[in-house]
């Protein structure tokens, strides 16, 4: 049986460190404000004078699970690009990412699936392997949000929340009758909820897409319906693992390590808590990143990696909710 497993992880993330201390200069908040809502105490932002797109974190991140997985870029078969943030309107990162790494021909498929970017990406990099059409994937996850956040007390509720980074893994088909790499998958999506998180200016619906008037009612802007969003979450999260677990005959002690979206905190707490998991089997990194959208969970799997949290034969489930609505899970087996 054709499965898909990981063949080697990275992560990247821009070396300046923006402290809740730091935010206090541009907006009315606080450290305690930060940590008691977020349990955020720090992000990576790229530099103030910009110039860094998706695309360039996302190479670093790449040269790294290059290496790790044993391949050179002409070994991919396919690169599948998850971000919000891409460095143009269009085209989209993937191409940028497929001429940096010296390609000319390799196909790229740029997702827009926003926090379950990495769930969305794996899933059909999955599709994609498991039908023959491909057999070696580059699933890049990369987020700028930095330059596109309104610092100021005005934006504080979202502005706090963001960081930039890149995650990206290999993901490799291999014949085996073992139960290893993705076992299940589930993804849902509502768009009732679509406006709930959301940036309206550039979008088509409007005419002109841009202006003035739209620029000073502070529509280019994220806005977030924060109640929403945590009430959704705390809902679907713990049914869509229920999902996956059941897809793939396995049970709860089954399972080594959660990896959520680093979205919140307290929605990563409350999960755990609803589904009476110990805290050691839920991994948080939010406290340094922030919420990387795209790239949180990739970047988490980079680390978990790293410590040795989990390793060959661990079976872990991926998670999270975002823009879209959407959400999901993925469980897969890790192989060495």
């Amino acid at each position: 049986m054709k499965r898909t497993v990981i063949k080697g992880t990275g992560r990247y993330v821009p070396p300046r460190v923006v402290t809740n201390h730091d935010l206090t200069q541009w907006m009315d908040t606080s450290d305690e404000w930060i940590r008691q809502r977020t349990g955020i105490e720090q992000r990576h932002w790229i530099p103030e004078e910009g110039g860094v797109g998706s695309s360039d974190l996302a190479l670093e991140a790449t040269k790294i699970a290059l290496e790790r997985a044993g391949w050179t870029p002409k070994d991919i078969d396919l690169i599948i690009f998850a971000t919000l943030s891409p460095d143009i309107f269009f085209p989209g990162p993937g191409c940028l990412l497929q001429h940096k790494l010296g390609l000319n021909s390799t196909p790229a498929l740029d997702i827009r699936q926003q926090c379950t970017g990495f769930l969305y990406g794996l899933t059909t990099a999955d599709a994609y392997i498991r039908s023959g059409l491909t057999n070696k994937i580059l699933l890049a996850c990369a987020e700028v949000h930095s330059t596109g956040i309104d610092i100021s007390t005005r934006g504080r509720d979202v502005a706090v929340l963001f960081g930039d980074g890149a995650g990206v893994v290999c993901l490799e088909g291999i014949e085996t009758d073992k139960d290893v790499g993705v076992l299940a998958s589930a993804l849902h999506a509502n768009g009732e909820f679509a406006e709930s998180l959301m940036i309206e200016v550039g979008a088509s619906r409007l005419n002109p897409r841009i202006s003035e008037e739209l620029i000073k009612e502070g529509r280019h802007w994220p806005v977030m319906d924060g109640k929403t969003i945590f009430k959704e979450a705390v809902r679907s999260l713990p049914n869509v693992s229920q999902e996956v677990l059941q897809k793939s005959g396995l049970s709860l002690e089954d399972i080594d390590l959660f990896i959520p979206h680093q979205a919140n905190l307290r929605i990563n707490q409350f999960f755990q808590q609803s589904m009476k998991l110990p805290e050691e089997k839920v991994f948080h990194n939010i406290q340094r990143y922030g919420n990387t959208t795209a790239a949180s969970i990739p970047i988490a799997l980079d680390e978990a990696l790293e410590m040795n949290i989990i390793g060959d034969g661990s079976a872990v489930i991926f998670l999270g909710l975002g823009a879209g609505l959407t959400w999901g899970a993925v469980l897969a087996r890790l192989v060495g």
